[in-house]
């Protein structure tokens, strides 16, 4: 299928994207990378009357470390998150995400930024957002905004974001001393998730108790989901079979997928119940 009509604008200066955003509203749509975006065009998704291509907007591709804190800029390509040794170092979580995101061809043009934006329910980079407690930078000719993850992500293929807004800059950190891993099933390999997991934790180097939990869920509802149900059970506790057991079984009891053609509520909520319990075993043994 080809797209509807469109008029093709490709600014270099972000100042100019904000303007055309300003000027066209609802009406225009931001192409980043292109990966889903473009198919949505091809199916007649989306109608927008004017797509303002990003690629060769300057300064929007930079990724530093500053106090700790990860700074990717929205147009950074998901495969130069993936090898960069910055990232691996600051916020592994994302490296450890990025991983399970489609193909490495999909990772060498797809964008940080367009991949919080699309805001797809089985997406990986929503799911590392929310647990690592990201604060997602948007631009306007209003000025500059910050919104945290948890107000960010509002449901199936929707963010906070106005229409004449640009998320500019992601900022992800994680905390001293803390674990992470990042497990999904998926049909085949660079398919949608059915069901994964982020997983963080801080374990006493003394006790061997775990300090501080967090887990997040991809799959099994609109967007990005906290699972503060499954935390709160081994917060506090030896990372015991038992307790890991008990955090999964918790971590499926507060969530209600959806039945699709390719998994039903119940099949969810049973792998969502292993992933917990494998995550933090993950981490625990590390």
């Amino acid at each position: 299928m080809k797209p509807p009509p469109f008029k093709y604008v490709r600014p270099s200066d972000l100042n100019e994207v904000i303007s055309l955003l300003s000027q066209h509203g609802e009406e225009a749509r931001l192409l980043a990378g292109g990966q889903s975006l473009v198919p949505m065009l091809n199916f007649r998704l989306l109608r927008p009357s004017v797509l303002i291509d990003l690629n060769a907007v300057t300064h929007m591709d930079s990724l530093a470390v500053a106090d700790g804190t990860l700074l990717i800029g929205s147009m950074v390509r998901q495969r130069t998150a993936e090898r960069s040794p910055d990232v691996l170092i600051t916020a592994p979580l994302v490296v450890q995400a990025l991983r399970h995101v489609g193909h490495f061809q999909i990772r060498n043009r797809g964008t940080m930024g367009g991949s919080l934006m699309h805001s797809a329910p089985a997406a990986e980079l929503p799911g590392v957002a929310l647990l690592l407690e990201a604060q997602m930078v948007l631009r306007s000719s209003r000025g500059e905004r910050v919104i945290q993850a948890s107000d960010f992500f509002c449901g199936p293929f929707t963010t906070a974001a106005d229409p004449d807004e640009i998320l500019t800059e992601v900022r992800f950190h994680t905390p001293p001393g803390a674990r992470t891993t990042f497990l999904e099933v998926a049909r085949r390999s660079g398919d949608f998730a059915l069901a994964g997991v982020a997983a963080l934790a801080r374990i006493d180097p003394e006790t061997r108790v775990l300090k501080e939990v967090r887990l997040a869920a991809i799959g099994v509802s609109g967007g990005p989901v906290r699972l503060f149900q499954a935390e709160a059970v081994v917060t506090g506790r030896y990372a015991t079979p038992e307790a890991l057991r008990e955090s999964g079984a918790a971590a499926a009891d507060e969530v209600t997928p959806s039945t699709d053609l390719h998994a039903s509520e119940d099949y969810r909520k049973r792998l969502l119940n292993v992933l917990v319990a494998r995550a933090l075993a993950e981490i625990t043994t590390l």
